[in-house]
């Protein structure tokens, strides 16, 4: 696959992890994610890939009934082998209206001997 299809396969894994974490999808971010996943948000908590899935599935970390929406913005995508680095700012609003989060992160993903790309590493820092 070249760059650039590669581009657009982790492009279209990042969407498909915004959708899930939306819908508290468990099984697409499980499928999403590898058993190893660093989760880091911007208040410093770093989280496993179970503590991160639950959180979401059970609206923790987004109120009772999680975010009505997550725009990213600003993407940029790096693939260098079987590695993509992904940055872009995310804007988040919840339904429990506490307010909007607006947020600039770094994720890892790598490709899969099945050539699937799935979430390795996340950083926040709060903008």
């Amino acid at each position: 696959m070249s760059s650039t299809g590669k581009e657009s396969a982790v492009a279209a894994a990042v969407e498909n992890l915004r959708k899930a974490m939306i819908a508290g999808d468990k099984a697409m971010l499980d499928k999403l994610t590898v058993p190893e996943l660093s989760y880091g948000h911007a208040s410093s908590r770093m989280e496993t890939k179970a503590q991160f899935i639950d959180a979401l599935v059970s609206g923790k970390a987004t109120g009772k009934s999680g975010h009505t929406a997550i725009e990213l913005t600003h993407q940029t995508i790096t693939v260098l082998d079987n590695t993509a680095i992904v940055r872009h700012d995310l804007a988040g609003t919840r339904r429990d209206g506490a307010g909007v989060m607006k947020l600039r992160i770094l994720q890892i993903w790598m490709e899969q001997p099945d050539k699937q790309w799935k979430l390795v590493a996340r950083q926040a820092v709060t903008l």
